[in-house]
């Protein structure tokens, strides 16, 4: 018993562990907002130990491992929900699965059933997907729309300020850090 208290109270002394997650396709103008948005935050911060960022691209269910290990998510994603594109959006409880059902893409319904199959492993992060109104996801580009490319500044900071309402305050990176920043991602 002494064991099992011992772990129990060094798993409330640890840092909540923060999954930034940028999901969307790349290939579709705006659609590719939420895998800009990590590259971006790659660029220009340190993260502490605790938050991890990831590049979701459409992978949605396949994400289901790294979902069960966060505390907390943050979901960066083009968010459709009927206001002028450019329009900051940030969702949280109830509001997530209204959303996802109501989007036409698919990695949007397979990341709400990969939250869904955290319940089976009663790990169910505490999720708020931040993103932007989006002006076309339906075009083939590899360009951000301009309203959308206009907000994307405002994007990071918000997800800046949800990592430190968590306790986790990025610091950023020098002008030379950011210069020699090389992306995994080929395009």
């Amino acid at each position: 018993m002494l064991v099992f208290g011992y772990i129990k109270a060094m798993g409330k002394n640890r840092n909540p562990q923060i999954t930034v997650l940028g999901v969307g396709n790349l290939l579709f103008c705006d659609e590719g907002l939420g895998i800009r948005a990590v590259e971006i935050l790659e660029r220009r911060y340190h993260f502490p130990e605790n938050v991890k960022i990831l590049d979701g691209g459409v992978l949605g269910i396949h994400l289901l491992g790294a979902i069960t290990e966060a505390d907390h998510l943050i979901v960066i994603d083009a968010v459709k929900n009927g206001a002028p594109p450019g329009s900051l959006h940030r969702l949280k409880g109830k509001e997530v699965p209204k959303r996802i059902l109501s989007k036409n893409s698919l990695h949007e319904v397979d990341l709400l059933e990969a939250l869904t199959l955290c319940q089976a492993f009663d790990k169910v992060p505490e999720t708020v997907i931040v993103g932007i109104e989006p002006a076309d996801i339906e075009r083939v580009s590899l360009d951000l729309s301009p309203p959308v490319e206009a907000k994307l500044d405002d994007l990071i900071e918000t997800v800046i300020y949800e990592l430190r309402a968590l306790g986790a305050s990025p610091t950023e990176k020098t002008e030379e850090e950011q210069r020699n920043y090389v992306s995994c991602n080929p395009c």
